[in-house]
């Protein structure tokens, strides 16, 4: 799905639409439920990044971001989002938005199918008659004969097709936030366990690349927020703060960018390959990592409500997520080796995750 070197999720800051005074009980649920949402697709994402790194050859490994790659990645996303900015001015916001949502159902469908997959493979029995099909498109003939696309695929890939392809009619007709949220996650989950990180060097230059970017684009100028709030497609997690009043009908959201998830999500999921690697049967750097983004969001949301005015989330999860794993690789004297370039490429024994380790008897955490 996310098999390119950028992604072009645009981090939105956390933000509440204007003019609404929402309630206590309102704010708290909207909140705790943006939290809860970020934590899944990174949680299950870094938990399938390692299931990736083991089940696949290295030829079909998803591109691993270098350290060439995360420092040109805050100049293409400013050129980006200012890029956006400008189409919005410019041209009909309704006509942009159409083509983004075509453009969206057809990734949030591919992307829905693929976080659905193994969920379908452990939820239909083993008597499921599951056939096998080959999409192949060639080009030329005899020896010149080349190869354009070789997708294989089953039944039950074509059931989770049908079920995203659902979700992704209701999203385009309605734009219900929950069909919204739906993609959302989607993409997230995808982004964390496809981007792979090649080593801790890399993930702070990126982080830190997009923590400068995030701060000059959300306290700089109005850019960021503005795109956000034009932007109609799955790039944020919205959640209403007036659910409790309207019920599924609300529309005063409080919202988090995809960037923001994925971006340390893909850090914290280099953190739990870097724990197997060690093969020590611990996941040390993964939790405190994890728990270091749960820090970093609650954080933000404190901030943010407290001087009511939009925050970049990255301004407090960067230091977070890279200070915490950092502090406890000091105290276990493990500094140089997270450090090193060659630490833990991929993990190579051909095991899932949640499998354990023949040799080693080392279990990824369910």
């Amino acid at each position: 799905m996310f098999n390119q070197k950028y992604i072009h999720i645009h981090n939105a800051a956390l933000n509440v639409t204007a003019k609404f005074v929402a309630t206590a009980e309102g704010t708290a649920l909207a909140y705790g439920s943006l939290v809860f949402m970020a934590l899944l697709p990174i949680f299950f994402g870094a938990l399938r990044s390692v299931t990736c790194s083991k089940s696949k050859n290295a030829a079909d490994m998803p591109e691993t971001i270098t350290s060439r790659d995360a420092a040109r990645f805050p100049i293409i996303a400013s050129c980006t989002l200012f890029g956006l900015y400008l189409f919005f001015k410019v041209f009909s916001q309704e006509y942009i938005n159409l083509l983004l949502s075509v453009y969206f159902f057809a990734l949030g469908v591919l992307a829905m199918s693929h976080t659905m997959s193994p969920l379908m493979s452990r939820i239909f029995p083993d008597s499921f008659p599951n056939k096998q099909f080959q999409l192949l498109f060639t080009q030329g003939s005899g020896e010149s004969k080349e190869e354009i696309v070789n997708y294989e695929f089953d039944t039950k890939n074509l059931v989770c097709l049908v079920i995203s392809s659902v979700v992704g009619v209701w999203y385009l007709l309605k734009k219900h936030w929950i069909a919204n949220n739906l993609f959302g996650l989607a993409f997230a989950l995808n982004g964390v366990e496809l981007l792979h990180l090649n080593n801790v060097s890399t993930g702070c230059i990126l982080l830190g690349g997009l923590f400068v970017y995030d701060v000059f684009w959300v306290f700089g100028t109005n850019v960021m927020v503005t795109v956000a709030r034009s932007f109609e497609a799955p790039i944020k997690l919205v959640f209403p703060q007036d659910l409790l009043e309207k019920g599924l009908d609300a529309s005063n959201f409080a919202m988090l960018g995809l960037g923001d998830i994925v971006i340390p999500g893909i850090f914290i999921a280099l953190l739990l390959r870097f724990d197997v690697s060690l093969k020590k049967n611990s996941r040390t750097y993964f939790y405190s990592s994890f728990l270091a983004y749960i820090f970093g969001l609650g954080l933000t949301i404190f901030v943010m409500h407290t001087f009511k005015h939009a925050q970049p989330a990255l301004l407090y999860l960067v230091p977070a997520c890279i200070g915490f794993p950092v502090l406890v690789a000091l105290l276990k004297g493990e500094l140089t080796e997270m450090f090193s370039e060659h630490a833990f490429l991929h993990v190579t024994t051909t095991s899932g995750a949640g499998h354990a380790n023949k040799e080693k008897g080392e279990t990824v955490p369910k």
